[in-house]
C-alpha cells in the first residue's frame, strides 16, 4: 500500500509539472491553459491556502482540492499534447516554482484577515 501511494505522489507531481509546461504552450486551447495555469500555480505555491498544520482541513486541499483540479485540467488539454508533456515533465530535473500562486494565496489570506477585522472591529460612534 505504501508503494502505491509513493507512485500516486510521483504522479501527482509529475502532472503538476506537465501543466505548468501545458499552459506555456501556444497548442493548448486559452481555457485548458486556463485551468493548467491556476491548478499549476496553486500546486506550485510555497504556502497553501489552508495551512497544513490545522488538523484535517490542512490536508484537504493536498488530497482533494489538487488532484481534482489536475483531473479538470487534464481532461481539457489534448491527451496527445499531455502525453508530451507528461515526457517533458519526467525528463525536467528540476520543479518548478509559482510566484503568481503564491502572489495569490498572500492577496486571499490578506482580503481574509481585513474582512474580520472589519468584521470585528468595534464600530465607534453607535
Amino acid at each position: 500500500m505504501l508503494s502505491s501511494l509513493k507512485a500516486w505522489a510521483r504522479n501527482i507531481k509529475r502532472d503538476v509539472v506537465a501543466l505548468w509546461l501545458a499552459s506555456r504552450d501556444p497548442r493548448v486551447p486559452w481555457h485548458a491553459k486556463l485551468a493548467a495555469a491556476a491548478v499549476a500555480a496553486y500546486a506550485l505555491s510555497p504556502i497553501d491556502l489552508i495551512p497544513d498544520f490545522i488538523p484535517v482541513f490542512g490536508y484537504l486541499d493536498d488530497l482533494i482540492i489538487v488532484p481534482l483540479g489536475i483531473l479538470l485540467a487534464i481532461k481539457l488539454i489534448p491527451a496527445t499534447l499531455f502525453a508530451e508533456f507528461r515526457e517533458q515533465a519526467v525528463r525536467s530535473e528540476q520543479r518548478p516554482t509559482s510566484r503568481a500562486g503564491l502572489l495569490f494565496i498572500v492577496a486571499v489570506w490578506v482580503v481574509a484577515a481585513a474582512w474580520l477585522a472589519w468584521f470585528f472591529w468595534p464600530h465607534r460612534g453607535r
